[in-house]
């Protein structure tokens, strides 16, 4: 009987061990691409917190999100009060940006705000804002 409690237990051993094995890493971003993200993020935010449609249209990809015909004077005009109400813009100034890196090998740092998550992308130029979807 002690036998069998001895096999038993170290199958639940064994298997436990795999378990925790095939657990995937959360990950993490280089302290250089943090660094580089954290001052990309300041400048978006204060852009922000001034309200400045221009400064923020000038951190953001075009065209914008799906839509191609979204442009920054299009951005400006419809597209920036329809999405940065003052609750969202508070709510980036004290998000944290969580890093994943996509499918397509991009690194980008989301916010999520409610309902929203803002998506910031690091392209060959820096980041960028590129888009806002549904938090689901």
């Amino acid at each position: 009987m002690k036998a069998l409690l001895k096999i038993a237990l170290t199958i639940a051993l064994v298997n436990s061990v795999s378990v925790f094995a095939q657990t995937p890493k959360t990950e993490v971003a280089s302290p250089a691409l943090q660094k580089e993200f954290e001052a990309f993020i300041g400048k978006f935010r204060a852009a922000l917190k001034a309200n400045d449609s221009a400064a923020v249209a000038g951190m953001t990809k075009f065209p914008f999100g799906a839509d191609p015909s979204v442009d920054a004077a299009q951005f400006r005009a419809k597209t920036y009060p329809g999405i940065f109400t003052a609750k969202i813009r508070a709510c980036i100034q004290r998000g944290k940006g969580v890093y994943n890196r996509d499918g397509l090998n991009e690194d980008n740092f989301f916010i999520f705000c409610g309902n929203n998550i803002f998506v910031f992308t690091k392209t060959p130029a820096g980041f960028v804002f590129t888009e806002v979807g549904e938090n689901d």
